[in-house]
Parts: C-alpha cells; sequence; structure tokens
C-alpha cells in the first residue's frame, strides 16, 4: 500500500493569494490543524495552525510567508508506513502528496490513515484476540501460525510489540474464532505465555467504541 491508494482531496489546498484568516477560517471547517498550499500545480508548503497565530500575520496572503522550513510532502510511491512515520515525526494533522514531477495530488489525513488500518487489523471482523508473551528470539511466524491453523482457524492480524528496555515482545493476533480456550491450551502447551485474551462481545466492543470517541474527537 502506497500514498496514491489513500489521496484525499476533500480538503483542498489554499494558495499563494490567500490569507492567514482564510485558513485558519478552513481549518476549522475541515477539522485540521494543517493545510497546504499551492501555486497553481505546485506544492509551495504545510502551514500549520500555530504558525499563524504565533505570528499575527492572519490578515497577509501567504505570498508575504518564507516556505523555506514547510516543505513537508511525500510522494504518491511512499509505501503507507513512511507516511506514518513522517506524519508523526512533524506532528502533522495531514500531509500533501506529490507526483513525479513533484506536482500536487492531493492530501492524506490522519482520518484516511486511521481508517485504513482499522481495515487492514480487521477491526469489523468477527473474531477473538490473543496477546502472547515472549522473548524476542523466541519469536516464529510460521510457529503461531501453524498453531492456530491447527484448530481450523485463521490469523485475521497480527502485529507485534517491542520495548527497547527489555527482551520481552508482545504478538498480538486477532482469531477469525471467539472460542479460543482449545487455541490458547495447544499455546500453553508449546511452552508460550498468554498475556491476554479477549473474546469478540468484550474486546472489540471496547475497541470499536475507542476507535469511534478518537473520530468524534477528530470531528469536534
Amino acid at each position: 500500500m502506497t500514498a496514491q491508494n489513500l489521496i484525499s482531496e476533500a480538503v483542498p489546498p489554499l494558495k499563494l493569494s490567500d490569507t492567514g484568516q482564510k485558513a485558519l477560517d478552513w481549518m476549522s471547517s475541515f477539522h485540521v490543524q494543517h493545510l497546504p498550499i499551492t501555486n497553481g500545480k505546485k506544492y509551495v508548503g504545510m502551514i500549520a495552525e500555530y504558525d499563524i497565530l504565533d505570528s499575527n500575520y492572519a490578515e497577509e496572503s501567504f505570498a508575504e510567508y518564507d516556505w523555506t522550513e514547510k516543505q513537508v510532502f511525500v510522494h504518491y510511491n511512499t509505501h503507507i508506513y513512511d507516511v506514518v512515520k513522517i506524519i508523526n515525526d512533524n506532528h502533522l494533522s495531514l500531509i500533501a502528496v506529490l507526483d513525479e514531477d513533484d506536482e500536487y495530488l492531493g492530501v492524506i489525513s490522519l482520518q484516511n490513515l486511521l481508517d485504513y488500518f482499522a481495515e487492514v487489523n480487521a477491526m469489523k471482523e468477527r473474531g477473538g484476540i490473543i496477546i502472547l508473551e515472549m522473548n524476542v528470539n523466541d519469536y516464529s511466524l510460521s510457529e503461531i501460525a501453524q498453531i492456530v491453523e491447527s484448530h481450523n482457524a485463521k490469523i485475521l492480524s497480527m502485529y507485534v510489540t517491542t520495548n527497547t528496555l527489555s527482551t520481552k515482545m508482545d504478538v498480538t493476533i486477532k482469531i477469525n474464532k471467539t472460542e479460543l480456550r482449545r487455541i490458547i491450551a495447544t499455546f500453553e502447551r508449546y511452552s508460550y505465555t498468554i498475556k491476554a485474551s479477549y473474546q469478540e462481545n468484550s474486546y472489540m466492543a471496547d475497541v470499536q467504541e475507542r476507535y469511534d470517541s478518537f473520530m468524534n474527537y477528530l470531528n469536534i
């Protein structure tokens, strides 16, 4: 999955002739803290809400701004994980996407990313959750999959959480079955530590509620 698959035109770019006040009005309307600036098809840079408020330039056009340090963007073929890293490193609410000629294509917002990761993590699929705790050196994807599939079950999604201060890691697995007792027993027979397990009705309802709450927060 690359940036081009998540491009949205729901948030339009501002022009160099626009003012900081117009940007603030649009930010309020679109529930974002950043907006791209373009000059025709050319991407100029990303303006942040605090840039306008701190500079007291609300009535001046963006042609008066210095854009040398505000040209944060990704190209259309940037992997989505790199998109997430760049957004996180720069504390952005959205990021501009450019083509191979550095012309503006659109933006990817935090909401686009949240929707994507909710889909790829199979949040809407029925199933249960098992969290395994193990040493980093003991991790074997093939063995974990073999144990799950030995019960005619499938792994819908899986992710790993590590801690730089520890040799331990957590492996969170979503399985397409809500009855987990036999699968858990097999993991324990293979000397896996079960850190937690959740049936769909409890865990997934909580995850969905947290996701919905965060989406509502973004739309305040």
